[in-house]
């Protein structure tokens, strides 16, 4: 199996190391070629790799015949354009998360892919987390009763750098996107209708692109089901992932883990008690293997691709809308958002 692989910053560097233990051939198409380089030298150092690693420019890899895939870890910015792009070869792409910052290029995208039969995988690794699988699983089967409310949320421990910034989207799109994708893919509900409160704490790297850095949302769902949705650049504890589900039978929780960056102050409560998680890759660390080992088998022929465009769409709809909200001062139902 001979893959693509689009970026080689840190995601593409993650994706990189579980690819070339995966796959025959891994092409690494980024377009700072010292970020590939170092890519290349750091997996050719590794005896265990498998692949054979090898360094081609960007329009060559998206033109490259002889590709079974292309896995897109490059800038969110230029997802579509490459999505669109490789659809031209007829083979199965991986994309991370979102597929565009603008719901007008991800409809494009989905409208392209429905044409061609595309089969496109979008990078929404938590569907691969043992504990949100859980909750799933007790939602269907009504093991906590009745479903009533969700609270739930992503904290950064600390800012990325100001360049990722300004073309992430903001913290709705970048952040909060998982969890408005899990609220979905848990409950089985779609969410009607939004209000959203945000601040930018007056600092120019949040300020100057429109975002906030610290928000906190309700969410009205299908069925008259409550969420709230709560994310942070400054968590500086450590990173947070949580969702706790609250039904007539009991309450339900993913993210309690040793590694939680809380500290309680109860006397004789010594939980958690390992060092916090520190971000995303290392939380997740376990999902993004087994997201890719999903595509793989999508790739074979073998898969049903478990997060699609249309999924993409949706969630990326909460996210407008509770941006819209935040930025309006109002509730804003999901009927206004298009798509």
């Amino acid at each position: 199996m001979k893959i693509g692989l689009l970026g080689a910053g840190r995601a593409g560097l993650m994706h990189a190391r579980i690819l070339a233990h995966r796959v025959d051939e891994l092409v690494i198409a980024e377009p700072k070629p010292e970020r590939s380089a170092a890519v290349v030298a750091e997996l050719e150092a590794e005896a265990a790799t498998r692949a054979r690693i090898s360094e081609a420019s960007v329009e060559a890899t998206l033109t490259d015949t002889t590709l079974d895939a292309l896995v897109l870890t490059s800038p969110t910015d230029v997802h579509a354009e490459q999505l669109l792009r490789g659809m031209e070869l007829g083979i199965p792409m991986f994309t991370e998360k979102p597929v565009s910052t603008s719901l007008a290029s991800t409809l494009k995208v989905r409208e392209a892919a429905r044409k061609q039969k595309a089969r496109i995988q979008v990078g929404f690794q938590r569907r691969f987390d043992t504990a949100y699988t859980r909750a799933r699983a007790a939602v269907r089967e009504e093991s906590l009763g009745q479903l009533r409310r969700l609270s739930m949320g992503t904290m950064d421990q600390a800012p990325a750098a100001r360049e990722f910034l300004a073309a992430s989207g903001g913290i709705y799109i970048d952040c909060l996107i998982h969890d408005f994708d899990m609220l979905r893919w848990v409950t089985g509900r779609e969410v009607t209708e939004v209000m959203a409160f945000g601040t930018d704490l007056g600092l120019a790297d949040f300020r100057d692109f429109g975002d906030v850095c610290e928000t906190a949302a309700v969410l009205r769902l299908e069925g008259d089901v409550l969420a709230t949705a709560q994310s942070s650049r400054f968590n500086g504890h450590g990173y947070d992932v949580r969702m706790e589900l609250h039904g007539t039978e009991q309450t339900l929780a993913v993210g309690f883990d040793n590694k939680l960056p809380v500290r309680s102050l109860e006397d004789g409560v010594s939980y958690p008690e390992e060092s916090a998680w520190v971000d995303f890759i290392a939380r997740f660390a376990a999902c993004y293997e087994r997201e890719i080992e999903a595509f793989l088998e999508v790739v074979a022929g073998r898969g049903e691709i478990p997060a699609t465009v249309d999924d993409a769409v949706a969630s990326l709809r909460i996210a407008e809308a509770v941006r819209l909200s935040q930025r309006e001062h109002r509730v804003v139902s999901l009927a206004e958002i298009e798509g």
